[in-house]
């Protein structure tokens, strides 16, 4: 993605390589899904750091997501 003038730097790191609106949301659900599946394994281990940092990751990619729908566009799709 390229950076416009109006981005704020989390949000052009968030999705530095994803151009697309799909690409976002398979990296999201992809994240949530890991995110869900760290949850029985932190109890498992007894470390929840896992978790914790994977849930922080996917509001991360929810926040970027949201933030280029309203306030600009994604490069379209070839």
């Amino acid at each position: 993605m390229d950076r416009k003038d109006n981005m704020p730097l989390w949000v052009f790191l968030g999705l530095l390589n994803i151009d697309t609106r799909k690409g976002s949301q398979i990296l999201f659900w992809s994240s949530f899904a890991f995110f869900l599946f760290c949850i029985p394994l932190s109890y498992y281990i007894d470390d929840w750091s896992w978790a914790a940092m994977m849930f922080v990751i996917t509001v991360w990619y929810w926040l970027c997501i949201r933030w280029v729908d309203g306030n600009s566009s994604w490069e379209p799709q070839s």
